[in-house]
């Protein structure tokens, strides 16, 4: 079969985001090697939503329902993929660079004897190889890497790659991958209440800090990114103080962004804060502290108090309708 796959990501029975965003890539690549897009969904009663992967690229889509698919287990899985893998013997394999992706594409790699280029912001075909660009050394370095293994797995981090249509409906097929045996199951599955985008698929966040001095002063911000559109983050010091689910953590060992807009208020901006949120379109920060590192790596700066700001940041957006 060959050709340019990527791995959708659903949760509960809808596609996310970034399956259209790796669609889109993957059809760019695929049209410079001169091959063709599969995509490959593991869920439970979605054969229609399978389609639309074909208005972003896909040309065929290979399709495993199965109960055991409906919510994410890495074993299951990782055991499906990679025996449809083998047998459809891709050039590339392309994953959304999620807490999902990067879970799978490792296990992936090891299961195929090969390597994965992760959380990549670009890619590129040179002698008809795949070269992906991704950031080293907390976002201070760009590196072009070539994947030797085959297949050459990549993921893609979400938010930079665009969404472009380019077709209509996949064509789907069916396809059931041998379960074996599942050292796991889920027995529940508890959500935040709210429902609010997730963080990596968010085009516009507003982030609190240390700055914020307790849990309740969020608020502020909540209505700010209610206002916008947009959705709440927090630096690792304002989850570590108990202010923020750790959901909501950005940074190097939270969550990394990319959004349209990102409004830092009370983040000092540590390198590891930084590397979470630095490849951000616009960054806004607002801090009392003309010297906080943050304000070297923003697009506009506000020096003054956030709890005068913020809220009066809110009445204009109300004022704009």
């Amino acid at each position: 079969m060959a050709g340019v796959w990527v791995i959708a990501e659903q949760r509960d029975g809808a596609l996310r985001k970034i399956s259209f965003e790796a669609a889109s890539a993957a059809k760019k690549v695929a049209d410079a090697m001169g091959t063709d897009v599969t995509a490959v969904v593991l869920g439970s009663g979605m054969e229609a939503a399978c389609k639309d992967l074909g208005k972003y690229g896909a040309k065929k889509v290979l399709y495993a329902d199965d109960a055991a698919y409906a919510t994410y287990t890495t074993d299951a899985y990782s055991q499906a993929l990679a025996e449809l893998i083998k047998g459809g013997s891709p050039d590339v394999v392309l994953l959304g660079a999620s807490m999902q992706g990067k879970d799978l594409a490792g296990r992936l790699a090891a299961k195929l004897d090969t390597s994965a280029a992760v959380d990549c912001t670009a890619l590129k075909v040179e002698d008809g190889k795949l070269v992906a660009t991704r950031p080293i050394y907390a976002g201070k370095v760009y590196a072009d890497v070539l994947v030797t293994g085959s297949p050459q797995i990549a993921t893609l981090r979400p938010n930079v790659f665009d969404m472009v249509e380019s077709g209509g409906e996949a064509a789907v097929e069916k396809v059931s991958p041998a379960l074996g045996a599942l050292k796991t199951k889920v027995v529940e599955v508890q959500q935040l209440a709210g429902g609010k985008v997730d963080l990596t698929e968010a085009t516009i966040i507003v982030s609190g800090g240390r700055g914020m001095k307790e849990a309740a002063n969020f608020s502020i911000l909540e209505e700010l990114a209610d206002k916008l559109g947009g959705t709440v983050g927090a630096s690792r010091s304002a989850v570590d103080a108990g202010w923020r689910h750790h959901t909501d953590q950005v940074g190097q060992t939270g969550k990394v962004v990319t959004p349209n807009l990102y409004i830092a208020c009370g983040i000092s901006g540590a390198i590891q804060h930084l590397a979470g949120m630095g490849s951000s379109k616009v960054i806004v920060a607002i801090n009392k502290d003309p010297d906080a590192p943050i304000h070297q790596k923003a697009d506009f700066c506000v020096v003054g108090d956030l709890f005068e700001v913020v809220p009066a940041l809110s009445e204009e957006v109300t004022k704009l309708g």
